[in-house]
Formats: C-alpha cells, sequence, structure tokens
C-alpha cells in the first residue's frame, strides 16, 4: 500500500504517456488474438487446411492466455513489471514474425501459441496499472484510457488488419504487427517507470470468490455467452459468405461496422447498467439468441446480413461493461473477480473458437449458428433463474 500511495502522491514523469503506450499495446494484444478472424478463409485456402482447422489461430492463443494471466506473474517472480510489460512486448515481436514466415499452419500455430503467452502476461499487469502511474484522482481516466484499447481493436484494429491482409497479403497484416509491437516495446520501456512487483491475487483467492452466488452466476453466464459467440464469430466471413452472398473483399470493411456497433453498445450499457445491471446482462444472451439463431432464416442476402451483423456487434459490445458492472454489485473482493473472470472470459474464447471449429466441419455453418444461440439461451434461463436482489448493491455472502 505504501507503493500505491507514493504513486498517488506524484505521478513519475511521463507517467501519461506510459498509460497510452500501455493502451497501445492491449490494442496490439486484442488485434493479435482476433485476427485470424478476419483472414481465416485466406490462411485456410493458402496452407490448405479447412475452415475449422483454421479456427484453431483463436482457439490456441485464447487458451494459452486463461492459464498464462494467473500464472506467468507467479513465474517471473519479482521481476520489474516495467521489464515483463516490454518482455511481453518483444513476444510479440517474435510471434508476429513467425507467423508471417510460417510455411505450414502447424508452425503458425506454434506462433500462435507464444501470441496467447504475451496476452496473458500482459493483461496479468497491465489491468492494475493506473493507480500505480496517475493520482487517485486521474485513475478513472487512465483507466478509460487503458482499456479504450479494447474497443479501439474491434473498431480498428482487427478490420484495418483485415483489410490490409485482402489488399496485401494476409501475411503481411501479421508482420505489419510485428513492426508496431516493436515501436510499442520500445515506448513502454522509456515511458514507464520501474514496477517493483506486489504480491499477485493468489489461486486460494480466486477460488474464494466463487462462494459468493452473484459471481457464480456471472462466471457462467459469462462463460456460455462467448463460448457461444466464439463458436459462431470466429465463423462470421465465411457465415458472410456462404450464407448472405458478400464478396470476401466486402468481409473486413463490415467488420469495421460491426466494430462501430460495439462501441455504441459499450457507450450505452454504460449508461444503463449501472441503474439496472440485472437487465442489462439478461437483455444480452437474449438478443444474441435471437440474432444468432435467426441468422441462417434471415440473414440470406447482404442486407439482411449485414443489419443481423451490426445489431449482434452492438450486443456483444455491451458484454464487459454489463458483467463488470453486476460484478461489482455482487463480488466480495472484485480485483479478485475481475482476475477470475480475466480467465473465464479468454478460455471461453479458445474453447468456443475449438467448439465452432468441430461443428463447422461437421454440421456445417448453419448448425453451427444454432448450436451457438442453444448456448445463449442456457444463458439467459440461469440469469432469469437468480434473483434480481442479488445486485441491489449489497455484496452477498457465500449461499
Amino acid at each position: 500500500m505504501e507503493e500505491q500511495s507514493a504513486a498517488g502522491a506524484e505521478a513519475p514523469p511521463n507517467a501519461w504517456w506510459g498509460v497510452v503506450a500501455v493502451m497501445v499495446g492491449i490494442f496490439l494484444l486484442v488485434t493479435a488474438e482476433q485476427l485470424p478472424i478476419g483472414l481465416l478463409s485466406q490462411v485456410a485456402e493458402a496452407l490448405g487446411v479447412t475452415p475449422g482447422t483454421a479456427g484453431l489461430m483463436v482457439t490456441v492463443p485464447g487458451v494459452i492466455a486463461a492459464f498464462s494471466a494467473p500464472l506467468l506473474p507467479v513465474a517471473v517472480g519479482r521481476l520489474d513489471r516495467r521489464i515483463m510489460l516490454t518482455l511481453m512486448m518483444l513476444l510479440m515481436v517474435v510471434a508476429s514474425v513467425l507467423s508471417a514466415l510460417a510455411s505450414n499452419f502447424w508452425l503458425l500455430l506454434g506462433a500462435r501459441a507464444l501470441v496467447g503467452m504475451s496476452i496473458g502476461g500482459f493483461w496479468a499487469v497491465a489491468g492494475g496499472l493506473a493507480p500505480r502511474l496517475v493520482a487517485p484522482d486521474k485513475v478513472p481516466r487512465a483507466m478509460t484510457i487503458i482499456f479504450g484499447g479494447i474497443a479501439a481493436a474491434s473498431v480498428l484494429g482487427v478490420p484495418l488488419g483485415t483489410l490490409l491482409g485482402e489488399w496485401t497479403h494476409w501475411r503481411v497484416a501479421f508482420a505489419a504487427l510485428g513492426g508496431l509491437s516493436l515501436v510499442t516495446a520500445a515506448a513502454l520501456w522509456c515511458w514507464l517507470p520501474s514496477l517493483p512487483p506486489r504480491e499477485p491475487v493468489r489461486l486460494a483467492t480466486l477460488g474464494q470468490q466463487l462462494a459468493s452466488r452473484g459471481v457464480r452466476v456471472a462466471v457462467m453466464a459469462t462463460g456460455l455467452v462467448v463460448v457461444g459467440h466464439f463458436a459462431a464469430y470466429t465463423f462470421v466471413s465465411p457465415v458472410l459468405q456462404q450464407i448472405s452472398g458478400i464478396k470476401l473483399a466486402q468481409v473486413g470493411s463490415l467488420l469495421l461496422l460491426y466494430g462501430l456497433a460495439g462501441i455504441i453498445g459499450n457507450v450505452a450499457a454504460g449508461l444503463f447498467a449501472g441503474r439496472h445491471p440485472y437487465t442489462a446482462v439478461l437483455v444480452i444472451p437474449c438478443v444474441l439468441l435471437a440474432v444468432v439463431g435467426s441468422f441462417p432464416l434471415v440473414g440470406v442476402v447482404p442486407v439482411s446480413g449485414v443489419a443481423l451483423l451490426i445489431v449482434w456487434g452492438g450486443i456483444f459490445g455491451s458484454v464487459a461493461v454489463s458483467v463488470q458492472t453486476w460484478l461489482l454489485r455482487t463480488a466480495p473482493n472484485t480485483e479478485a473477480a475481475n482476475a477470475l473472470m480475466a480467465f473465464v472470459f479468454n478460455f471461453s474464447i479458445g474453447t468456443g473458437a475449438l467448439i465452432g471449429g468441430r461443428l463447422v466441419d461437421g454440421v456445417g455453418l448453419s448448425g453451427t449458428l444454432w448450436a451457438a444461440s442453444a448456448l445463449f439461451l442456457a444463458a439467459a434461463v440461469l440469469v432469469i433463474a437468480t434473483p434480481s436482489r442479488l445486485l441491489d448493491g449489497a455484496r452477498e455472502a457465500a449461499s
């Protein structure tokens, strides 16, 4: 606590530049994790694998990031977190270069594993940096900037990376990520102060959060929604092409619309969830069920396919802020609950892409969308079965 007080009393030099550097790091990490979604068709064709198998490019880093987040900070011990963040970004450089040079799919998958390690290690530290970089009254602004990297990746990173891959080659998109990561690593090293480690959240503390029914519901509902989303969204490029009749060259632009809708959904949920967190969380799986479940029936022409995609992006963009508000109302220890949620979210991304890949190859795109809808239905039922009084502002004791 002394360290936090000191940081709050006098912000270190270049504090806000350090905040920006961390934001850019998160932007690149989220872009790297989800970029294969937009390039999936190109990579599958170029390396001679099925779209389902190509979905492993999302599965592998998601699963590895989930386990790296709690374990990697423990593994590096007392290493200065400034050094750790810089090393994680340099690891992203290596992973991006190897991805661009991979001669076959399995070498590419190995490079994607390094991406997962980078994401997990970076996220484990970056999420709690704001109080150590700026004065206490500036922490909310710093947090907004840092986590703005997530939204920026959805709106700009993944669509622009997809467009770059379409205009040039998918390898160029990965190489560009490597170059930007190298610049960001230099910025982190120059602008961050020394950050001696604090004691990390212990695994036992993570488990204790599940004693709260509110946290259990949040974790399970989020897991179901994210698994369902990525089982379907990982294959949004072939969905748009084969179901909606949209040309591959237009997918990158449509993902930009998807990302912009996500920003709007995030802002709207931030305004609504503070007053009605239960309703905000309940609406998410219900709308996703309607959109994704109806896609094979309604989204069969370009206009309706684009309309459904925009609604899909808007509602999924509301997930993080809605669940975060729920956790603030119910978690005994919000920091530990957030760490637990980071594990669940990343693991669910990887699991969803894996399940979706198997379904796409087994039952086709329409069957995959309906299977994802079944998970959204399960999440909705789970929330409906949860008393709304759990979110009355009092943190629930173990039930």
